[in-house]
């Protein structure tokens, strides 16, 4: 795929200003976004990705349009799974509703930050070694199953990790948030304020996230600019899914083990991938594994969608049945 410098620059610039946009315009103001108001921002940015898919789809080809749709609904996916953590991290650090949606911009600019450096770091090594796959491939099938093993993250078992308690504990703080900032200087000394943990906390989680989510993305387009832009636009709506979807995460109780399968499924194509190009010479004596399948990525996209669709209905009706048994057990039985 032949891009050329200025639509590279076109798009940074673009995304440069949606997000000064976001920061000093949206989020200069802290408060709770309404319903209406992340409903109408979150379909603009989904309508924004279908018809940059449908661009990519007419102008470069099928081929290129259907790695952009498949590498934008898995990392979309992968967002929607990492939401949870973010209400957790909300929960636990009390972070006011008002102050949620200025935490999760800052979260969300570090994400990006965080995947560029990943996404081009992937693409020189995959021009330089054509093995990586193999190391990619076997990283996601490791994820998925680890993923499938621990089910659904509960608050319960989720643990800070050591730097947000160092941020927490050790660096000298107010109690409270001061109006969302990240610092106040009190007493000739500068304080860090509660919001200053919860970005470390969000940045610490987005790197994590990078780990699965880019090697997940290079399974299905080798194209760096597809998989920068796919994940622009799996990004760029989240804080607005965040207050969107709110209580209905908890319902999805089979998007996890959905997703654990995506990244099997795509650590499998991957390893195929690599054995198809294969010039490591402790396997078949450095030559190409001439048996091993490619698989489309029309049929990647295609198990994408079913995977989430059915996922998705299988969640929300056994979440309608336990909550039916809950309200049927707490009124007691019924009397005649």
């Amino acid at each position: 795929m032949n891009v050329p410098a200025w639509v590279w620059w076109a798009t940074l610039i673009i995304t440069t200003v949606v997000l000064i946009f976001d920061v000093f315009v949206v989020g200069r103001r802290p408060h709770e976004p309404s319903r209406k108001e992340v409903t109408y921002a979150l379909c603009g940015y989904i309508g924004a990705a279908i018809a940059f898919g449908i661009a990519v789809w007419v102008f470069a080809g099928h081929k290129y349009g259907t790695e952009f749709f498949a590498g934008w609904l898995t990392e979309y996916s992968l967002s929607v799974d990492n939401l949870f953590i973010f209400i957790i991290i909300m929960s636990r650090l009390g972070v006011p509703r008002q102050y949620q949606q200025s935490a999760l911009l800052i979260g969300i600019v570090l994400a990006l930050v965080f995947r560029g450096i990943f996404i081009a770091v992937g693409a020189a090594a995959i021009n330089q070694f054509s093995w990586v796959f193999y190391l990619f491939g076997a990283f996601l099938i490791y994820t998925g199953a680890k993923l499938a093993k621990q089910g659904p993250e509960d608050e319960d078992e989720y643990r800070e990790n050591k730097l947000v308690t160092y941020v927490r504990t050790v660096l000298p703080h107010t109690d409270d948030y001061r109006e969302g900032k990240i610092a106040v200087r009190e007493g000739g000394k500068w304080l860090f304020t509660p919001m200053f943990a919860v970005i470390v906390a969000l940045g610490t989680t987005d790197l994590l996230f990078a780990l699965d989510s880019i090697p997940a993305i290079y399974g299905l387009t080798r194209e760096p600019y597809l998989v920068l832009t796919a994940n622009i636009f799996a990004l760029m709506g989240l804080r607005q899914l965040y207050f969107l979807l709110g209580g209905l995460l908890e319902r999805l109780v089979f998007l996890t083990y959905g997703l654990a399968f995506l990244l099997a499924f795509i650590g499998v194509k991957l390893v195929l991938h690599a054995l198809h190009e294969n010039e490591l010479p402790f396997i078949n004596g450095g030559e190409h594994v001439e048996w091993a399948p490619e698989i489309p990525t029309l049929i990647s996209l295609g198990v994408i969608i079913v995977t989430l669709v059915v996922t998705t209905i299988l969640s929300l009706l056994v979440s309608s049945r336990e909550s039916k048994r809950e309200r049927e057990a707490q009124s007691g039985p019924r009397r005649d």
